[in-house]
């Protein structure tokens, strides 16, 4: 059933394919301030990820990046009258959740292996594997909600205070929106960011142990 918020969902993320093909069709040694603007953005969310991951920055930074613009375009989707963003539905939510829990046991199996990465499961007793299968899963059910939770508090307090005040408060209740869009994307990608960094870290410092 193709519901409204699997086309806005679907609507976000051709859009972000064609803004992405179409800011690199023509890249200038002399950029415009286009150009300018997308660079910096590109060093932030470089310079972010480098700051937890900074050995696999290259391979990791693609996933987190993207996470971000697409959960920030999804977050400010509600801002446009008609519109009510796809993170405010829980079953976004989860499915980015789901994402991110494959995306964190794919690239520790990718980076470190299928039996290296499995084995932190069972470290440094077999007794904890229990506690970090019930880990992983909180983790990733936490991830769902607080997305869900936040943004569809904010269209729903948003729409209290039009309801109630009228149309003559409209501006500090957009700005607040958009600053709690972009707040949530960056919490969600770096709680992704985390969660994958969490991940290597622990078999590096078991291979960092071996050594020694």
């Amino acid at each position: 059933m193709l519901t409204p918020t699997f086309l806005t969902s679907a609507a976000i993320t051709f859009f972000l394919a064609l803004l992405a093909w179409a800011s690199t069709r023509r890249l200038r040694l002399e950029p415009t301030p286009w150009q300018t603007a997308l660079e910096a953005m590109y060093d932030a969310a470089q310079n972010a990820v480098q700051e937890v991951l900074p050995q696999h920055a290259a391979r990791i930074m693609p996933f987190v990046a993207t996470l971000w613009l697409f959960i920030l375009v999804a977050n400010l989707a509600g801002v446009i009258p008609g519109l009510r963003s796809p993170t405010a539905d829980i079953s976004t939510t989860a499915a980015l959740a789901v994402i991110v829990f494959i995306s964190v046991h794919a690239y520790g199996i990718r980076i470190r292996g299928l039996r290296g990465y499995l084995r932190h499961y069972v470290e440094p007793n077999p007794v904890m594997l229990p506690f970090h299968l019930i880990s992983e899963l909180s983790r990733t059910l936490a991830l769902a909600v607080r997305l869900f939770g936040n943004i569809m508090s904010l269209e729903l307090t948003a729409l209290l205070v039009l309801l109630v005040a009228g149309f003559l408060v409209p501006v500090p209740v957009l700005m607040l929106h958009i600053v709690e869009a972009l707040v949530q994307a960056y919490i969600f990608g770096m709680l992704a960011l985390v969660y994958i960094g969490g991940a290597l870290q622990a078999q590096e410092e078991r291979t960092l142990a071996k050594e020694k």
